[in-house]
């Protein structure tokens, strides 16, 4: 039962404030629950807070303050308290920040979302101007109706401030609207498509679980797993209960609403960066009174207040989009997890490839397994051949084989589509000058400026820094000796364009397609056919489907194996597989082909005997042998500031500190400068530590760091279970 307060009771409010405590207020007299949304004043200014607790400490009652005023809006759920505690606790985060996250429609207040709206209540008053006496005539007239300001002036042709003082005087009543409508309720009893054998068996599998709250849906491209979760969220809208699905990509958003409304007769709620912030105080508002059934957006709906909240699906759960690497540090996949958990909400994680986590979880029993193994509508798996590059004869300039031209004129001629991947955003990722070597930098980052050609720009895509492309090098003085080195998703366009003139091409990348109404166009375009050949990054890897593309070209394989990240393997593995599954996804066969200068390498021969249970076995051998994640735990520690010898002092002193973490069994190595060692004009250093996974290393952190000596302008940063290691 939640917690109910009484007038002048003392209670502890937690604020957006960044001031590392909570606050104390007195109950206003008309009382208030557990999870209250408040305006408390604080020093001269009123900031927005939640009821947090029962405040135990002895205050003097008379110093204490009253809360200012009561939200009009549905308090958070004690689960949703105990989610916001837990998880602050995890990731080692003030409650404070993890509460802007619960409250990220600017302006949160009662009265914003409503209309006020005037009747006629008495024309008996002491001044009766003829401007109010024109007013007061009017609405007697239409006594039984109700009017806004706007309607009133217009009407009557009389300043606001007419209707301003009749109202102050009573003369006229004061009724408020909510502008915002109701979401339409989803027809959870339409029949959606056809589940094959393979889908039935896995909707009763999940239905059928009780043990396990998490479920790792695991299924090959194309093999139909939205159809099975779509079914799952019926069953939940069934029990009047409320859903959520996390998607990696805005991109991907409005193929899947479409898919929605097909299936449930109507929109769900969305809620991403994409929308306006009138829709985001919608949902939000229709989300904590339960009235919408299904939302479906980006991470940041993780935090959204649900009040009944029944099935969390996370789509392309290995996605590394849902690890947040700014501000507040979190993975929204192991986030959902901890949420369906204190929620006792069914969790569906979905993937071709999934995270090797997902996948140990499944082999340690944790997670439940279920599989697609066919592709939906007897569709077949692409062949997927290596094309060897140190065979093949380019021609300079050139990125594309003949043996992969080749194989795009056989498509063209058969009025088939062909898709050409490059992970690499830009025209060139380097601008180098051929007389003295130097490269074309960002002065903000120790990071490479990536040339755009079509913006006549280079640009930072480590802090956004942009500047025209330079005529002469800044080094020497060179004109005319700058050079644009390897390719980017541009470049390969131009090559595609003056091999294929004739073709229909369409270039596809997050620089070029800004918007999601503009990205929504080119995927229409291509589904219906009009797009020959299609060139694209990640934008375009995953979660799409056209059913005339039989052909893939990936342009760099090698690209991902290089560096020392944990999850090269992996992410190579995940994201070619995952563009392989583009081709074939209908009646007509698809193949794949992979240029590459490493064809026996592990991750390219497990892509080709697209033997993914081989891989993950063979990747977690590894991984448990080395004693890293899954089976162990890093912590990553950033020290920046705008001054390398204090970021340099701070890290000496953590090093001096560090006797307290090693008595426990923790490694700590470092402090040393990051890969990359400054960005946005800020010096960073990095540690790393590495502990046993039964071992609870966030508390000693905590101590650890706030024992440390700090210097001004120095910030500590710590990300539990970080993806990134730049």
């Amino acid at each position: 039962m939640e917690k109910k307060f009484k007038n002048d009771e003392i209670v502890s409010v937690l604020t957006t404030e960044p001031i590392g405590k909570m606050l104390a207020y007195k109950v206003p007299h008309q009382g208030c629950d557990l999870g209250t949304f408040v305006l408390v004043p604080l020093g001269n200014r009123v900031v927005m807070g939640v009821v947090w607790s029962v405040n135990r400490d002895q205050l003097s009652r008379h110093k204490v303050k009253k809360i200012e005023k009561i939200l009009d809006f549905n308090p958070i759920n004690l689960e949703m308290i105990e989610f916001i505690e837990r998880f602050a606790s995890y990731t080692i985060t003030p409650l404070s920040a993890v509460f802007r996250l619960i409250t990220r429609v600017n302006k949160l207040d009662s009265e914003i979302n409503f209309e006020k709206k005037y009747s006629f209540t008495t024309n008996k008053i002491k001044r009766l101007t003829l401007a109010r006496k024109k007013v007061l005539e009017f609405m007697k007239l239409n006594a039984d109706l109700q009017f806004n300001i706007n309607e009133i002036t217009k009407k009557c042709t009389v300043s606001p401030s007419v209707v301003y003082g009749l109202e102050a005087i009573n003369a006229l009543g004061v009724n408020y609207y909510d502008r915002d409508k109701p979401f339409p309720k989803l027809d959870f009893s339409l029949k959606g498509k056809q589940l094959s054998k393979d889908q039935k068996l896995a909707v009763e599998k999940i239905r059928r679980s009780i043990r396990h709250n998490a479920i790792l849906l695991k299924g090959v491209t194309g093999s139909g797993k939205t159809e099975v979760y779509l079914e799952c969220i019926a069953d939940c809208i069934k029990q009047n209960k409320q859903a959520l699905v996390l998607l990696p990509e805005i991109g991907l958003t409005s193929e899947f609403l479409s898919r929605v409304e097909e299936r449930f007769g109507v929109m769900p709620g969305e809620w991403h960066s994409g929308i306006s912030l009138a829709k985001r105080r919608r949902v939000w508002k229709s989300v904590s009174k339960g009235d919408v059934q299904l939302i479906v957006g980006a991470r940041s709906a993780l935090f959204l207040p649900f009040k009944n909240l029944g099935l969390i699906v996370v789509d392309e759960e290995h996605d590394h989009s849902y690890k947040q690497d700014d501000g507040v540090l979190y993975n929204a996949r192991d986030m959902a997890v901890l949420r369906g958990v204190i929620n006792s909400a069914r969790v569906i994680l979905a993937s071709a490839t999934p995270s090797l986590e997902s996948w140990v979880n499944v082999e340690k029993g944790k997670y439940l397994g279920v599989e697609l193994s066919f592709r939906y509508g007897g569709a077949l798996i692409p062949k997927i051949k290596t094309i060897d590059m140190r065979l093949e004869k380019l021609e300079k300039g050139n990125w594309i084989s003949p043996t992969l031209v080749d194989q795009i004129r056989v498509r063209l001629t058969k009025g088939e589509q062909s898709l050409l991947f490059l992970n690499r955003r830009g025209f060139a990722p380097i601008t180098l000058c051929q007389s003295c070597g130097e490269q074309v930098s960002c002065d903000q980052c120790d990071s490479r400026m990536v040339q755009h050609k079509k913006l006549d720009r280079v640009m930072c895509h480590q802090c956004g820094n942009i500047d025209r492309i330079p005529e002469k090098c800044a080094a020497c003085g060179s004109e005319g000796t700058l050079s644009a080195i390897g390719p980017g998703i541009e470049r390969l366009g131009i090559e595609v364009q003056r091999l294929f003139s004739d073709a229909k091409i369409a270039v596809l990348s997050s620089d070029l397609q800004t918007t999601a109404a503009v990205l929504k166009e080119q995927l229409t375009k291509i589904a219906h056919g009009e797009i020959d050949i299609v060139v694209g990054t990640q934008l375009i890897a995953k979660g799409h489907n056209f059913p005339n593309l039989t052909l893939v070209g990936v342009i760099d394989a090698d690209l991902g194996l290089q560096g020392a990240d944990l999850r090269a393997a992996e992410k190579t593995f995940q994201m070619i597989s995952q563009v392989s599954g583009r081709a074939g996804r209908d009646i007509k066969a698809g193949e794949t082909f992979i240029q590459t200068y490493q064809p026996d390498h592990r991750v390219i021969k497990a892509i080709v005997d697209s033997d993914l249970e081989d891989f993950w076995r063979l990747e977690a051998n590894d991984r448990e042998k080395a004693k890293v994640p899954p089976f162990g735990r890093f912590v990553s520690i950033i020290i920046s500031g705008v001054d390398l010898k204090k970021v340099e002092e701070v890290g000496r002193v953590l090093l001096k500190n560090v006797c307290t973490l090693r008595a426990l069994g923790i490694q700590v190595f470092g402090p040393a400068p990051a890969p990359i060692s400054r960005i946005k004009g800020m010096y960073r250093n990095r540690m790393l530590v590495k502990a046993d996974l039964k071992t609870s290393v966030q508390k000693p952190l905590r101590e650890w760091v706030l024992k440390s000596k700090t210097i001004k302008g120095v910030k500590i940063k710590i990300d539990i279970d970080p993806y990134n290691f730049l």
